[in-house]
C-alpha cells in the first residue's frame, strides 16, 4: 500500500511523475481540498488521499478526487473521476464533478500547485 502526501507548496510534474512510476505509470491519483487550497497525491485509492486530508483538518464536503495524466497537456491532463465524488446530498450524483464552478476551482488549484519543472 502506498501512502499519499499532502501538497501545500508547488510541486513539479517531474516529482509527481516519479511518484506515479511505482504505481500507475503515467498518471497519479489526487484529492483536492478546494477550501484550503491543498491536495493529497500518491495514495493507492482516492479514499487514502481523502483520509489523509481529513486527518489533517479538511472537511469532506470540500474534497474532490481527480486523476492527473502527467504526459498530457491542456485540459485533458486533469480527469474528474473518483468514487469519492458521488455525493447525492451535495447534488453530485456521478463519479465526476458535476458543477462547472467546482471544476474550475479544482483546475485553478491544481495549476497553482503543479509546476512544469
Amino acid at each position: 500500500m502506498t501512502s499519499g502526501r499532502i501538497v501545500s507548496q508547488p510541486i513539479s510534474r517531474a516529482d509527481l511523475a516519479q511518484m506515479a512510476e511505482g504505481q500507475f505509470g503515467d498518471w497519479i491519483k489526487a484529492v483536492v481540498d478546494v477550501s484550503r487550497g491543498i491536495m493529497a497525491v500518491g495514495g493507492d485509492l482516492h479514499a487514502d488521499d481523502e483520509a489523509l486530508l481529513l486527518e489533517h483538518g479538511s472537511r469532506q464536503q470540500d474534497l474532490w478526487g481527480i486523476n492527473l495524466y502527467l504526459d498530457e497537456d491542456g485540459p485533458d491532463w486533469i480527469e474528474f473521476d473518483s468514487l469519492i465524488n458521488i455525493r447525492p446530498g451535495q447534488g453530485n450524483r456521478s463519479r465526476g464533478v458535476d458543477d462547472e464552478r467546482t471544476r474550475e476551482r479544482i483546475r485553478a488549484l491544481v495549476e497553482s500547485l503543479v509546476v512544469s519543472s
